[in-house]
């Protein structure tokens, strides 16, 4: 028997099929890949994990070997994208950096997101004095300037790629926290809610195996914003000298090098890789989550 499929029709909208007996994950993945530009996205960054995870292979020299007699060398068939001021091959410092700025977002949004999913269910669900307390430790660490709070803090506790990710992550679960709660405060109200408690259901698994479920597809969506903000900010970091430190190769250490403006007038090439570098990884990763909101939203139009 042919399967039978549920049609809703918006005005104003495209025609939405949900086929009977689809999966929400499913129908996610079918919205998803009709999202041309986050399945672009996604394409280009499952390129650079590649790469990064065979960064020894992809890059086939040492990013920290110094060379003296070829520095500042303009891009060559020995070095595809020239070298450094300490002759150190553009490319191999390009593909090891990759490595760097992709575990600082992962690591740092991972802890964001487990304090975030701790004290924003915690406030959402239970409300009340616990709830009070929570969201006022929120507003009074997002009363300090972000960028200002994080400089000062990896200044105090010293530069290095460890630091960065801690600093990064305990930082920044504030407003992740905030839309968390928001969500758990809509979906605790609900009917199926209502009807396990009234059975019996303990408070802890009515929060993670009933509300938590249905409440987590927006912190989805800002977890995939959050990794690009933060590759944005250990490049800003780097750049300052806050964030990884030489000879570690890193986006940021290297477009430290702009910073002269001979360089930034005779030496295209020691600059432009990892600045287009980083513009490329956080459109990527910006592309994606727009389609991840796009298909965890049955409101919205894929064309």
């Amino acid at each position: 028997m042919a399967q039978q499929s549920l049609v809703a029709v918006r005005p104003n909208s495209t025609e939405i099929r949900l086929t009977a007996g689809e999966t929400q994950g499913r129908r996610a993945w079918r919205r998803f890949r009709r999202h041309k530009l986050a399945m672009a996205g996604v394409a280009f960054l499952g390129v650079l994990i590649l790469a990064a995870v065979a960064a020894p292979l992809v890059a086939g020299r040492d990013p920290i070997e110094m060379d003296a007699r070829h520095a500042m060398a303009a891009p060559t068939a020995d070095h595809l994208l020239g070298t450094d001021l300490a002759g150190r091959d553009i490319w191999a410092r390009l593909i090891f950096g990759a490595r760097v700025s992709l575990a600082v977002g992962l690591v740092s949004v991972s802890i964001s997101m487990a304090i975030t999913l701790v004290l924003g269910t915690l406030a959402g669900y239970y409300g009340g004095t616990l709830d009070m307390i929570i969201m006022r430790l929120t507003d009074v660490v997002m009363v300090f300037p972000g960028l200002i709070l994080i400089i000062a803090v990896v200044s105090l506790v010293g530069p290095s790629i460890f630091n960065v990710m801690a600093v990064l992550g305990i930082l920044g679960w504030t407003g992740t926290t905030r839309l968390l709660r928001g969500q758990i405060l809509s979906v605790r109200e609900l009917d199926y809610v209502l009807a396990a408690r009234a059975i019996g259901v303990s408070n802890w698994r009515i929060m993670w195996a009933y509300v938590l479920p249905n409440a987590i597809a927006p912190l989805l969506v800002a977890a995939t914003f959050g990794v690009a903000g933060a590759i944005l900010t250990e490049a800003g970091l780097s750049y300052l000298g806050l964030g990884v430190l030489p000879p570690t190769p890193s986006w940021g250490s290297m477009l430290n090098a702009a910073s002269s403006i001979t360089v930034l007038e005779r030496n295209w090439w020691v600059w432009i890789p990892p600045g287009v570098a980083v513009l490329l990884t956080v459109m990527a990763i910006n592309f994606a989550g727009d389609g991840l909101r796009d298909a965890l939203d049955p409101r919205a139009t894929i064309k």
